[in-house]
């Protein structure tokens, strides 16, 4: 079966919590803190595999974690890290954030693996905490949470040439007959299920083919399987239309090239302005006399710079000429491969990065208020509170941040108590 869409949940390893606890050890009176580190969450990775070729792998499994990173220990023992999750697919995959589609990575060119979602950073143990005046602290970081995010995976194929056409006008034949795939060829009367890739070996450089599942009209607002194939051609350099010249399912050749070439604009405007050429197909099949279909292909298309090439995917005909104006054309274009920008990092939208901060009225504590959220946590663990500036650096920090505004508007008065993680201070205005 292929597969080239799949929807899953991806989750980071969380951090592991820093460590409490206090060296105790015979003739070893006051020994101090000793809470190790927790270990860090492990990292969600992409990775390409050449052996892949379809997202098969994700249809039947919805959610990916890595593993969390162990709590510290005492005697200052540094908690495990969590194991990373390394997640493998074929060249080409572009992973998308599900809810904006904005693209996170593509895995494609250069960039054969990516960390995807960071693992979350350990916490310090209390042995980080210790000053001349705070010498047992009971404080250690917990670890930074797991960040989970639904990504959309999709496959565009990495191919130089897309033949393009309607159902049943020879793109499968021609494919097979100048490169080494092997699709499926027969007389169907719908179109290829999946896209076929193949090499086409000319002297002075070859190029990669790709036969795009056949389009029908209306398959950019998604009727047929054309819709679904669309996305393959985003990649290509030029499209090679192929039409059925000798008219033999009734359809005009014309006519189908102003159709498909109105589906590739509606999908998208920049696809629809890519180098064309036209490939006349089935011209051992024309016995009609009268107006040559060819010419007539000729006449509407090359004065718009469309070049039509009268070929017979079957007995290969013309087709050498084709290749070889292909292999031109080529040349003449940049030879970058598309690759999709990055428009969306996960680390940027860390959770709770949205809201910075959370404040709360305790309902198990009277006239007490909880203050909590991930740059408050990231704050305590660099600022020493029990000197004159790290105290004073605290109360800016939660008066620009508007904490103190949110306390306020949930109705605090002077001596009530807040508590931070693991400190507690009596609130004066």
């Amino acid at each position: 079966m292929f597969a080239d869409r799949a929807r899953i949940i991806l989750r980071s390893g969380k951090g592991g919590d820093g460590h409490v606890s206090f060296r105790r050890e015979l003739y070893v009176p006051d020994g101090g803190p000793d809470g190790g580190d927790g270990g860090k969450g492990g990292d969600v990775i992409f990775e390409v595999d050449d052996g892949l070729n379809t997202l098969i792998d994700f249809r039947h499994r919805r959610k990916f974690a890595a593993k969390d990173g162990e709590p510290g220990r005492k005697r200052r023992c540094h908690g495990a890290n969590g194991e990373d999750l390394v997640l493998r697919v074929p060249e080409g995959t572009v992973v998308k954030e599900a809810q904006s589609g904005k693209v996170i990575a593509d895995m494609s060119g250069a960039n054969r693996r990516q960390v995807i979602l960071p693992g979350g950073r350990g916490g310090n143990g209390n042995m980080h905490y210790a000053t001349s005046t705070m010498q047992a602290p009971k404080y250690a970081q917990p670890g930074q949470d797991a960040i989970e995010l639904e990504v959309l995976l999709e496959l565009k194929v990495i191919a130089d040439v897309g033949l393009v056409g309607f159902p049943n006008v020879g793109k499968s034949t021609l494919l097979a007959r100048v490169t080494n795939a092997t699709p499926k060829i027969a007389n169907y009367h719908f179109t290829t299920l999946s896209p076929n890739l193949g090499v086409v070996d000319l002297e002075g450089g070859g190029f990669v083919m790709a036969d795009i599942p056949g389009l029908i009209e209306g398959a950019s607002e998604g009727v047929g399987l054309g819709y679904e194939f669309l996305r393959h051609i985003e990649r290509t350099k030029l499209m090679i239309h192929m039409v059925d010249a000798a008219s033999v399912e009734g359809r005009d050749p014309v006519d189908d090239i102003r159709k498909i070439n109105a589906e590739l604009f509606a999908y998208d405007e920049e696809l629809a302005k890519r180098p064309q050429v036209i490939a006349a197909n089935k011209i051992d099949a024309i016995y009609t006399e009268g107006e040559d279909p060819v010419q007539r292909l000729r006449d509407e298309f090359e004065p718009q710079g469309v070049k039509v090439f009268a070929i017979s995917a079957v007995s290969g005909q013309g087709v050498q000429e084709l290749l070889y104006h292909v292999q031109k054309m080529l040349r003449e274009l940049p030879q970058e491969p598309t690759v999709f920008e990055q428009e969306y990092d996960p680390q940027l939208h860390l959770a709770g990065s949205q809201l910075p901060f959370t404040v709360i009225k305790s309902d198990e504590e009277e006239n007490t208020y909880v203050v909590e959220g991930p740059r408050i946590e990231k704050m305590l663990g660099y600022t020493n509170l029990e000197s004159e500036k790290g105290f004073q650096f605290f109360q800016n920090f939660l008066k620009d941040n508007g904490i103190l505004d949110e306390l306020e508007a949930l109705g605090i008065q002077d001596g009530d108590t807040v508590r931070i993680y693991g400190l507690q201070f009596d609130y004066y205005k």
